[in-house]
């Protein structure tokens, strides 16, 4: 099974269901449906077929569903991409991955103009249409392009389905790596429907569930948990172009939402809305979170004022992204990533891939139907990634006697001062606990007495104060003096990815200026 032809077996059984809203607009699964089977005929007729790479550089929108599940339909090979990268970034990807066919947006289309001699192996360029004054007809695309529009209506309900191996590469990832060229981890048929399936599963989503995609589509964590999860057994999936805590409080009240997935950032900025509407969240059963380490005072002041759990995960690309989740039906512990989820096993390992005794901390290694097959054309980092049948995440965890895992930090991040380990995590969660404080992130810089320092970056809450000294103090009374900043510097706001994922290389970046 594949996740093509699950949506149609989900069709089938639920022909009248709202599949998902976008804009006030519901389709139901038996229009979404059509629509997937007519754009993938289409695309067969432009000369697409099994193994071709197609890009899809569209926003949270019906375009970025359909696009996937009609090209998945004819075995071609999907890479999302980012639409606010630069034309240095996306023209990279497309070479990279060889992509044939490009699916954007008309209010893109503009950045493929100017990039048009960088990618010269792209065919076609399908677009979809927002805005009906556009026009065409002058564009140096012009001879390439295809309306998205026309693409499903001229298609053809009728397809020959090609054969599809669960080895078959399905989609490809890029990651956007801490150094170099981002790297594309391939993910078969296999990896995607088995993470989309036991996520479900594990989660309990099902008919009765609306659950909102406010994460990018781009990325794996929305992909898995806020789509393909919910497509998988029948559930609906409002899809929010992009996120915006008010936004969120009105579409979930509306709609009566009863699933929400976000990262730590996402929850931040819902809990300090001012005007944040808690009676939205009323009919929210399960709140979710992953992307990054969530800290405790934010969950937990989250919780008390939505009156929701939040269950924190853990996922990577490479992994479709899911492999632990705390549970729904026993303790969930606070700071954890939870238990390994059905049929994926993780463990704690040293530098030699021995297990590490219990409550030890060593990196995180993950094995299960959803690992990716490698990385697209780079055998020796794959081989660097993929050891013995097992996925090596480079964060650094442990695990409780009760198989909690619990993540330390990224492998990267940690800081070695005069010998001994600083997880930034740590400090930061102390950080998190002042009152005054909105968000925080901690670096690691080099210093020619102890190797490196500690250097904290703040945000505080809007109209508090708080001095360097004052937050120096909280933090020496609270952690061991080597593990204490040693420099504190205040941000209005902290550079963020567009999944909300801290960059600490930017912070870098801020120390080095």
């Amino acid at each position: 099974m594949n996740l093509s032809d699950q949506l149609t077996w989900t069709a089938k059984n639920h022909l009248r269901k709202t599949a998902y809203i976008f804009q006030g607009e519901e389709k139901t699964y038996q229009e979404l449906e059509g629509a997937v089977t007519k754009f993938a005929s289409s695309l067969k007729q432009l000369g697409y077929g099994k193994g071709d790479h197609i890009a899809l550089v569209v926003g949270n929108t019906p375009h970025f569903v359909i696009s996937l599940y009609g090209a998945l339909r004819i075995g071609a090979t999907v890479i999302p991409i980012n639409p606010i990268y630069t034309p240095d970034e996306i023209s990279y990807i497309i070479n990279n991955g060889d992509v044939k066919g490009v699916i954007t947006l008309d209010v893109i289309l503009e950045k493929f103009e100017h990039m048009e001699k960088l990618i010269p192996n792209v065919k076609h360029y399908i677009v979809g249409e927002t805005n009906p004054e556009l026009e065409f007809s002058e564009s140096p695309l012009s001879s390439k392009l295809k309306s998205f529009t026309q693409i499903v209506q001229e298609g053809s309900i009728e397809l020959e389905r090609p054969n599809l191996n669960d080895e078959d590469t399905a989609v490809v990832l890029y990651t956007s790596g801490t150094t170099g060229k981002p790297k594309g981890a391939m993910l078969t048929h296999k990896n995607l429907f088995s993470n989309a399936k036991d996520v479900a599963d594990y989660l309990q989503i099902g008919p009765s569930d609306k659950v909102i995609a406010a994460l990018p589509m781009f990325h794996v964590f929305c992909l898995t948990v806020a789509l393909n999860a919910p497509l998988m057994n029948g559930g609906t999936v409002l899809i929010m172009p992009k996120f915006s805590p008010a936004e969120v409080f009105k579409e979930a009240k509306k709609h009566q939402i009863t699933v929400f997935a976000g990262v730590p950032t996402m929850y931040n900025y819902l809990l300090q809305q001012p005007d944040g509407d808690v009676s939205a969240f009323e009919s929210m059963r399960l709140c979710i979170s992953g992307g990054a380490a969530m800290p405790v005072a934010l969950l937990e002041n989250f919780e008390k004022k939505f009156n929701v759990k939040i269950s924190e995960g853990y996922g990577l690309s490479e992994a479709s992204p899911v492999t632990c989740f705390n549970p729904l039906d026993r303790e969930r512990k606070a700071g954890s990533i939870g238990q390994s989820i059905i049929n994926v096993e993780n463990k704690v390992v040293d530098e030699f891939g021995e297990e590490v005794p219990v409550g030890e901390v060593g990196e995180l290694a993950v094995r299960g139907p959803n690992v990716m097959k490698g990385y697209y054309k780079l055998p020796v980092e794959t081989q660097a990634t993929l050891k013995d049948g097992w996925l090596y995440t480079g964060d650094m965890a442990r695990m409780d006697e009760e198989g909690y895992f619990y993540i330390v930090d990224r492998k990267k991040d940690l800081i070695l001062v005069g010998g001994y380990n600083v997880y930034p995590r740590e400090v930061e969660e102390v950080l998190y606990d002042h009152q005054q404080v909105a968000e925080v992130a901690v670096i690691g810089v080099p210093d020619p007495d102890a190797g490196e320092a500690v250097v904290a970056f703040v945000v505080l809450k809007e109209g508090e104060q708080a001095s360097e000294d004052e937050l120096f103090t909280y933090s020496s009374q609270r952690l061991a003096k080597y593990k204490v900043p040693s420099k504190i510097e205040f941000l209005d706001e902290l550079p963020k990815n567009t999944t909300g994922k801290i960059l600490r290389r930017a912070l870098k970046d801020v120390v080095r200026n």
